[in-house]
C-alpha cells in the first residue's frame, strides 16, 4: 500500500473532534517545550541520502528564550550557536544549513494558523532514542506544501524525530535523535562556541526595503514575512530577497540585476530544497528571479 493510500485510511479514523483536538494539544506542548526544557543529545540529519550527526545543548529561557549550541560529529567537526532560532556565529559551511531547517527543538508555531493550510491527526505510539513517543501527522490540504510526520516525547512534548515527505510518500528530509536527556542541566560551558565559530553579520549590515516587486500568485497560506536587501557575493550588486512561509514551510524569493549578462532558466531539487531561476526582462532591465525553499518543485516553478 503506497503511503499517500494509508494516510487516507488513517485520516477517515482519526477526522473526529476528539482526534484533533489531541493532535492541536501536542503542537502547542511541543512548542511550549522550546523555551521550557532545557536537554542536550545527539540526533542525525538526512538529506539525498547524505547523513550528518550533531551533538546538541539547549537550554531553554523562560518565558520566551533559548540558545541552543550545535557541534558536527562527523565530517570537519564544525559549529554552531543559535539564539531563539537565529545564527548567531557558525562555521562557513554550517550557516547556509541552519538558515529554514527544521530545528531539533521544534519550531514556535502558531498553531491556529498552521491548521489552516494542515490536517493534524494523531497517529499512535513510537520509541525514539530509548524514549516513548507520540507520532503526529501534518496532511497538507493542498499541493503546495509537504506533509509532516512528528515523534514528540511523550513526557516533555521535545521533537524527537521528523519526517518530510512528498505527495507520492517519498522521504525527503530526516531529523532524529539517537539519545537524549532532558534530566541533566545545561551549563555555560556547554554553550561557549570556539574560536572556529564565525560571528555572522549583525542585522544591521542587512537593509530592510519597501521593495516594487510583489509576487503575482503565491500559494495558499503563504504570507510575506520579510524582505532585504544585501550585496551579491559575485559582483557586489545589490540582491533583494522576500521571505514567505506558512507557519511551518518556507521559500525565498530572490531579484537581481542581470545588467548585459545573458541568461537561461534553471531548476534543481536536494532533497525537500527545490532552487526555480527565470530570467525576466522589465522596463527597468533585466533581473534574474530565483525561488528557494522547502517547497514541491511545481510550486516553486
Amino acid at each position: 500500500m503506497r503511503l499517500p493510500s494509508l494516510i487516507f485510511l488513517l485520516g477517515s479514523f482519526l477526522s473526529s473532534p476528539l482526534a484533533a483536538s489531541e493532535a492541536r494539544d501536542w503542537l502547542l506542548r511541543m512548542t511550549e517545550s522550546a523555551t521550557k526544557q532545557s536537554f542536550s543529545g545527539i540526533y542525525i540529519y538526512e538529506r539525498s541520502g547524505n547523513f550528518s550527526t550533531f551533538h546538541i545543548w539547549h537550554l531553554a529561557q523562560p518565558p520566551s528564550s533559548s540558545t541552543e549550541h550545535l557541534i558536527q560529529l562527523d565530517g570537519q567537526g564544525q559549529e554552531v550557536l543559535l539564539a531563539d532560532g537565529q545564527v548567531r556565529c557558525a562555521s562557513k559551511n554550517l550557516q547556509d544549513h541552519f538558515v529554514g531547517v527544521q530545528g531539533p527543538a521544534g519550531k514556535q508555531l502558531d498553531v491556529s494558523r498552521l491548521e489552516q493550510s494542515y490536517e493534524t491527526q494523531v497517529l499512535g505510539a513510537s520509541r525514539v532514542a530509548g524514549r516513548s513517543a507520540v507520532v503526529l501527522l501534518l496532511l497538507p490540504r493542498d499541493a503546495d506544501r509537504y506533509a509532516r510526520e512528528l515523534h514528540l516525547d511523550s513526557k516533555t512534548g521535545l521533537l524527537l524525530k521528523s519526517l518530510l515527505l512528498n505527495g507520492q510518500g517519498q522521504l525527503l528530509e530526516r531529523l532524529q535523535f539517537t539519545s537524549l536527556s532532558a534530566e541533566q542541566p545545561v551549563t555555560d560551558q556547554d554553550l561557549q562556541p570556539s574560536a572556529a565559530c564565525i560571528v555572522t553579520a549583525s542585522s544591521s549590515a542587512v537593509a530592510a526595503v519597501q521593495s516594487l516587486w510583489q509576487a503575482g500568485w503565491l500559494p495558499q497560506g503563504f504570507v510575506l514575512s520579510g524582505m532585504q536587501k544585501r550585496p551579491g557575493a559575485a559582483d557586489g550588486q545589490p540582491v533583494e530577497s522576500q521571505m514567505y512561509d506558512d507557519g511551518l514551510a518556507r521559500f525565498s524569493i530572490f531579484i537581481e540585476p542581470l545588467d548585459s549578462a545573458v541568461m537561461g532558466n534553471a531548476h534543481a531539487q536536494l532533497g525537500p530544497t527545490v532552487v526555480v531561476s527565470r530570467p525576466l526582462k522589465t522596463p527597468r532591465g533585466q533581473f534574474m528571479v530565483t525561488v528557494v525553499g522547502e517547497i514541491p518543485l511545481a510550486t516553486a516553478e
